[in-house]
């Protein structure tokens, strides 16, 4: 697919940008969006300690439930365009009641979030659109689950139906750990995200995310990603929002994204329409590449993260404005990304306990890092009263590099990580093992 680069003359004024959100994702995109010319100020809401040493960016540290006091700020500081990030203000109709105020922004409706935030409302979704995806049944009871599990001859993969910070799915080896893993969600592990359970044929294969920028009709593609989801090496270990990603991946060829364009986003996009969802954001694709195709695994109505840590250093400085155009329902077909020709890769610093309990509190000392197309972007730190960096989430920061190669890449990024340092951190040392031709001549 040929990339070309949107002029920026045929735009409003586009100076302050507004981003919700306080992780990764967040800051990668306001280090993203900083680089145009014409952006003199992005805010994140409330952003997180890194937020700080972005260019052009400014912590405002209020709720964002409180919807007047937004609002009020989005109006003194002059925003001409807002973009959420975290699911659980999309699921929450943010986006919604924003453009009812007028605002541009970029996120969907809360019918559109709902691609993530019920995933049998998705299920159903991609079945009435004939979109490949795992058989699957939804269940509303302990006692339907089971009927269902001892009904089938193989363990299934048991997902709680609602927003779960990426935890929420469990791909048992056994029946038992079928019944524990339902139990435990119908329990309330994830509080009301889990009234509802899904059970999943287990189905086999890479993963794969693609991204689609969309307006509402159109939709222009992001770079290919490939996620690392498992806590430990080998992926082995419980699922995590994320350990670390590269981009683009190379399993992906151009002949094998038009299969997908074809069966997968094409057909999304169409059912939306169908459905009067006039969706105006990122579609994320959770693919499966199974020896039938690709399927889909998931929806998310947001940036992946830490995918998108990934893919936002290869962006030019006009992405910001396909943002905006997306937000207006104006992309053209002529509107594609321009994307650096070099390869990009993240792995995430973690607290230890993560993705179960952990502390925070934890002073992050920083040492002589390799700048020079590489990046640190803050998921989870504070600043202590007396200015010193802390740890405060469970992901506590990416380090992001680009390289022609996918070996420069992590030599870069692990090169890096030996001089961060705090109590507890770990991190996988296989991130890219896919695509590392030294890692796999060393193993």
């Amino acid at each position: 697919m040929g990339f070309h680069s949107t002029s920026s003359r045929s735009f409003n004024r586009l100076e302050n940008v507004l981003i919700i959100g306080n992780g990764g994702r967040e800051n990668s995109l306001a280090w993203a969006i900083q680089k145009n010319e014409l952006v003199k100020k992005v805010y994140l809401v409330p952003g997180n300690a890194g937020s700080e040493r972005i260019h052009k960016c400014e912590r405002v540290k209020i709720d964002i439930k409180n919807k007047n006091e937004l609002v009020e700020k989005i109006d003194q500081f002059k925003i001409d365009l807002v973009v959420i990030g975290p699911e659980i203000p999309l699921a929450n109709g943010l986006a919604d009641f924003l453009r009812k105020k007028d605002f541009k922004v970029f996120g969907p409706n809360k019918d559109g979030a709902k691609l993530e935030f019920s995933k049998s409302w998705a299920k159903e979704f991609m079945q009435d659109a004939n979109i490949p995806t795992a058989s699957f049944w939804k269940v509303n009871s302990l006692e339907e689950a089971k009927k269902v599990i001892n009904s089938s001859s193989i363990p299934l993969v048991v997902k709680a139906d609602g927003l779960a910070s990426g935890k929420g799915v469990f791909i048992p080896n056994s029946k038992n750990e079928c019944f524990e893993a339902a139990e435990s969600i119908f329990n309330g592990r994830f509080g009301d995200s889990g009234n509802i359970v899904v059970l999943e044929e287990k189905i086999q294969g890479p993963e794969v995310s693609v991204f689609a920028l969309c307006d509402g009709k159109r939709y222009t593609l992001l770079p290919t990603a490939q996620d690392h989801k498992r806590l430990n090496e080998n992926d082995k270990g419980p699922n995590t929002g994320g350990m670390g990603a590269y981009s683009p991946a190379p399993l992906l060829t151009d002949d094998y994204l038009d299969r997908i364009i074809k069966e997968i986003i094409e057909p999304t996009i169409n059912e939306l329409n169908k459905r009067n969802i006039d969706y105006r954001g990122v579609i994320y694709f959770g693919l499966m590449i199974t020896e039938s195709g690709p399927k889909v695994i998931e929806y998310n109505c947001r940036f992946g993260d830490p995918e998108c840590q990934t893919i936002m250093p290869l962006m030019d400085q006009n992405f910001v404005h396909l943002l905006e155009k997306c937000s207006m329902g104006n992309l053209t077909s002529g509107d594609k990304i321009n994307t650096s020709d070099k390869v990009s890769g993240c792995v995430i610093a973690t607290s230890k306990g993560y993705p179960l309990e952990y502390k925070t509190g934890f002073q992050i000392k920083i040492g002589k890092i390799d700048s020079n197309d590489c990046q640190i972007f803050d998921s989870g730190t504070s600043f202590s009263e007396n200015g010193n960096l802390l740890t405060n989430g469970g992901r506590v920061l990416s380090v992001v590099c680009q390289e022609k190669d996918f070996d420069l890449v992590f030599e870069k990024a692990y090169k890096n990580l030996k001089e961060i340092h705090f109590e507890g951190i770990y991190f996988r040392n296989d991130i890219g093992y896919q695509v590392r031709k030294k890692f796999s001549k060393e193993n």
